[in-house]
């Protein structure tokens, strides 16, 4: 652990925590360093995150004693339906180019953080990034063996290959990346704010290189745009109060998987017991099939969050699960009837205030696609709707598309105690569910959580759309689980793969109160780092 009185920011790339470090001792509070991480993570970590994504975040004020959430995704453009794609005779949205385009959320969300709780001006917090971006930095290990593994599809845009393939490939660990154009659009937001996005230079060129390759994304649809302020939502966990983002985010599956877990004595089995690993599995199985079918845009369509997330709904579903038996499928609940790539990062300041913030591109480089001379990717978090008529996700006109990325704080006694995140997809619920198990069953401190192997499920039905495998899917676990567990797995049915990339990335930070100190942790399946003062 990084151990610190004052503040710290963890995040996946070093220079971006120590930019929000910087902001931190010349007197920022946690949502200004948090806002100058993030820009500096867009100029070093491009192909995870930028100003081309969508943003959520969770913050603990210190005066106002409250949470906050903010939703900072975009929505579908508003001349894009269903029928666009039957006449392409296309069956799902496809997962790069200008289709997969929904308006990003980002720069509006470093607006709002910054105009409620900031202290510093945007100027202030992305000089750095811009200064960054135009006097270059050393491609870091893990960053550019993922960038390398783009190049084929980075090439297919001449714009995406001017500023992603100098000289016709992408840069080696150590070389020098310089990214100009970004610079120039970062500067222009510095100097004009959100609207020389949304409305001004940026929003035109997008405007212009869409009509011009078949999108349908618009200056409309970028001017249209707006956040939204929302009310985290919580439940129980063996005392403390583990608190989400409402949908069109998955959050809420973390709570329902704990719901489920906290009936099961987990600690006298052991993180690498099969009966641990078996339960995790089929309580995700369980959260999962309902997140297919009800996660959407509330906005659209009615969410039984609140029921999603209570205890009576989840001792009804807890009693579907065998304890000796992997389950083939699980049907998704009915809570009515029942009544019942990625960046993260972390900061916690000296006054307490704490910043949970995730932002993405949602694939890596997104949509691969650069819109004329912006210098960034616009993500394709749009080829997360569904195409069915029926689906609660499906695409409509100025629509939130489900969302993958959620941030997370626990509080306990009223006051925060853990800011934290798990990126990565599908594993972004479990991995959260898999690091507070890790610390409030398991007795792990923040690092040794995140350091733990992890377990994967993956299978079963979609966001979407469509029925799903119905033959349980299957079960990555990271080395580390003993031969046995995995023996005893497979004799109880449960099909076991070979991932080792897949386990997401975490950062968080505890807040010892008693101490009044704080304790940081970044994962090491990141080029990332926890640093503080």
């Amino acid at each position: 652990m990084v151990l610190a009185r004052n503040g710290i920011v963890a995040t996946s790339h070093p220079a971006a925590a120590q930019a929000g470090l910087d902001v931190l001792r010349q007197g920022g509070n946690a949502i200004d360093a948090a806002i100058a991480a993030n820009a500096m993570l867009g100029v070093v970590e491009p192909m995870s995150c930028g100003i081309g994504g969508d943003l959520f975040a969770i913050v603990w004020d210190a005066k106002t004693k409250k949470l906050y959430g903010l939703n900072a995704s975009g929505r579908s453009p508003q001349t894009l339906t269903r029928q666009v794609f039957r006449d392409k005779n296309l069956n799902e949205i496809p997962s790069e180019g200008p289709l997969s385009w929904s308006v990003p959320g980002c720069v509006d969300g470093w607006h709002e953080l910054n105009a409620r709780f900031g202290t510093q001006s945007l100027a202030e917090l992305l000089g750095p990034a811009i200064a960054t971006a135009e006097s270059g930095y050393p491609a870091a290990e893990i960053i550019a063996a993922g960038w390398n593994a783009s190049r084929k599809t980075l090439a297919k845009w001449p714009d995406t290959a001017r500023v992603y393939l100098p000289g016709g490939k992408p840069p080696a660990m150590g070389e020098l990346v310089r990214l100009p154009e970004l610079a120039t659009s970062y500067r222009m937001i510095a100097e004009r704010g959100r609207d020389a996005f949304y409305r001004g230079p940026i929003a035109a060129e997008i405007d212009q290189f869409s009509k011009a390759n078949g999108g349908f994304l618009t200056a409309d649809d970028l001017a249209a745009h707006t956040s939204s302020w929302v009310e985290p939502i919580s439940t129980s966990y063996r005392g403390y109060s583990v608190w989400e983002l409402p949908p069109n985010g998955q959050g809420i599956a973390a709570l329902q998987m704990l719901n489920l877990l906290e009936a099961f004595d987990l600690k006298s089995m052991g993180p690498k017991s099969p009966e641990y690993v078996h339960l995790f599995v089929e309580a995700k199985k369980l959260a999962f099939a309902d997140r297919a079918k009800f996660y959407a845009d509330p906005a659209f369509v009615s969410v039984p969050t609140a029921d999603l997330i209570s205890k009576s709904y989840a001792d009804g579903r807890r009693s579907l699960i065998n304890r000796d038996q992997a389950a083939a499928d699980f049907p998704a609940g009915d809570p009515k009837f029942e009544r019942t790539d990625t960046v993260y990062l972390t900061v916690v300041d000296k006054d307490r205030n704490c910043c949970s913030l995730i932002q993405s591109l949602f694939g890596g480089f997104g949509s691969f696609v650069v819109p004329g001379n912006v210098g960034f990717v616009l993500q394709n978090r749009g080829q997360s709707f569904s195409l069915s008529d029926e689906h609660a996700n499906r695409l409509e006109p100025g629509k939130r598309p489900f969302h993958t990325i959620i941030p997370a704080m626990v509080t306990k006694d009223q006051r925060p105690c853990f800011c934290f995140g798990v990126m990565g997809g599908d594993m972004q619920a479990q991995g959260h569910v898999g690091v507070l198990v890790n610390i409030i069953d398991f007795g792990m401190n923040v690092q040794a959580a995140g350091d733990a192997a992890r377990i994967r499920h993956g299978g079963g039905p979609s966001p979407k759309g469509g029925v799903g495998a119905k033959d349980g899917g299957t079960v990555y676990l990271e080395s580390g689980f003993p031969e046995a567990t995995r023996i005893r797995l497979q004799a109880m049915g449960h099909r076991l793969g070979e991932d080792r990339t897949g386990f997401g990335g975490y950062q968080g930070i505890w807040i010892d109160w008693d101490n009044s100190v704080l304790q940081g942790a970044s994962d090491p399946r990141k080029d990332g780092a926890a640093v503080g003062y």
